[in-house]
């Protein structure tokens, strides 16, 4: 089972709310079916991003993957040692993987993602 304490995209990014930021990253899943990562591209601090839209890409020797944000708000933190060492992201994809943190500018998109019940009903739907 996934954290209880994210929510979660159908498109596998989660997000943690931490005070009046929201941390986001990508969740086990989507780690193991990339594989073997090559490269991650992420937003600047102080860009502007808007739920549903992309933020970013996660590269592998199989696939590019767009990022999604869970989210609106402004990037005001990346992870750049994720940069450097993506095995960051493949050994803990919910702790020292995390990709940005943004402070929201609708805090109240939160509550339409989906709690961790419902992200593993997702994968459970579409691995049939």
């Amino acid at each position: 089972m996934r954290p209880e304490n994210l929510r979660y995209l159908e498109s596998h990014e989660w997000a943690r709310q931490d005070g009046d930021l929201v941390t986001f990253g990508i969740t086990d899943w989507a780690v193991e079916h990339l594989s073997d990562l090559v490269y991650i591209e992420l937003p600047e601090v102080g860009a502007q991003l808007a739920k549903g839209k992309g933020f970013g890409e996660v590269e592998s020797v199989k696939a590019v993957s767009e990022l999604f944000a869970p989210v609106s708000g402004e990037v005001v933190e990346v992870n750049e040692e994720l940069k450097e060492n993506l095995d960051h992201l493949t050994s803990d994809p919910f702790g020292a993987g995390w990709m940005i943190k943004v402070r929201p500018s609708k805090p109240a998109e939160m509550d339409g993602l989906l709690d961790a019940e419902q992200y593993e009903k997702t994968l459970e739907a579409s691995a049939e």
